[in-house]
């Protein structure tokens, strides 16, 4: 009766999950300063010519579907490297910023914004790939990857390099508001290009984590329970501790910097579906692109926001119910 009502439980979070996205999805689409009619803009996204006058058309294909695209696999990135990296280091605090790969990302894209060139993405994409390199060395020659030795490397080279960002951003000049607008996180530039590259991302981290899904539940019991399980631990842990790694590298590099997703949504999925790592990825591939879809929308809708304004507003409060409720139930 317990395992059936659970079941019951499970379907309808996914149901529900599947139709806030869908009715998301098609706000996104429609909403905006030109109005386009449902049916035209359905027959634009799937592929069908002269559905719309040349306007309408060239806004949904160049605008809205690149930006719905990127958001839609921005968050589902993010929320599935939280999920991984809460569960290889066994710290539910952990999400994909523990080992500073934002704040190499953002001091990359910085020097990219203050040399002028146009190879920004590039920039930030090599300066996360530097700071996990670091942060792993780090924890290496500090005594071994484990939980512990992993946060703390990554706290540590975090701050470094979040201090050459104020570096930057203090000898940037007239380009200082670009970086500022960067950091803060932002798909108003968003591409088709941008968006396939993080969906890539995305799905080959969700693909490998589900595959290792029972894998993950051992090694998320802690203490190396896992290795007397027949687990192959260190190799799990390392193959996809990169793949997070670069998940999120690829997102930060095409869009910014976008808190709270990554450990906001894991958390409030874990409190309805448990503690299972394959019911939990698909949970929050859904969920977190479903709340980053609409947090963009909110971030358009209030003039063009940053959507990391708006995660942090909404994340924060919610994280600090999320510690409190925790707290009480100790």
């Amino acid at each position: 009766m317990r395992r059936s009502g659970e079941r019951s439980r499970t379907c309808c979070v996914f149901l529900g999950l599947l139709l806030l996205l869908g009715g998301a999805a098609l706000w996104r689409l429609l909403a905006g300063d030109m109005e386009i009619p449902f049916p035209g803009a359905l027959r634009i996204v799937l592929g069908f010519e002269h559905a719309l006058t040349p306007q309408q058309a060239l806004v949904i294909r160049a605008v809205r579907l690149p930006r719905l695209l990127a958001s839609l696999g921005a968050g589902a990135s993010l929320a599935v490297s939280g999920v991984v990296l809460q569960g290889i280091l066994v710290n539910p605090l952990a999400e994909p910023y523990t080992l500073g790969i934002a704040s190499g990302a953002a001091l990359g894209a910085s020097l990219g914004i203050f040399l002028g060139g146009a190879w920004i993405p590039a920039a930030a994409f090599a300066g996360a790939l530097a700071a996990l390199s670091l942060s792993l060395l780090l924890a290496w020659r500090s005594g071994g990857f484990s939980p512990l030795h992993m946060v703390l490397s990554g706290i540590v080279i975090g701050s470094v390099l979040s201090a050459g960002v104020t570096l930057l951003k203090a000898l940037a000049g007239e380009r200082v508001a670009a970086i500022v607008l960067w950091l803060m996180g932002s798909f108003s530039g968003a591409s088709s290009e941008g968006a396939f590259s993080v969906a890539a991302g995305a799905f080959a981290l969700f693909a490998a984590a589900w595959w290792w899904g029972r894998d993950l539940d051992a090694i998320s019991l802690g203490e190396n329970r896992a290795v007397y399980l027949g687990v192959e631990e260190r190799r799990i842990k390392g193959t996809l501790l990169v793949l997070a790694s670069l998940a999120t590298a690829l997102t930060v590099a095409s869009h910014g910097i976008i808190g709270f997703v990554g450990l906001v949504g894991p958390h409030l999925l874990r409190m309805a579906l448990g503690p299972s790592h394959r019911v939990l990825l698909t949970a929050s591939f859904l969920g977190g692109a479903l709340l980053l879809t609409v947090a963009d929308g909110v971030a358009r809708s209030l003039g063009e926001l940053p959507v990391g304004v708006v995660t942090s507003l909404a994340g924060g409060p919610v994280f600090c119910w999320i510690l409190l409720r925790g707290r009480e139930r100790v």
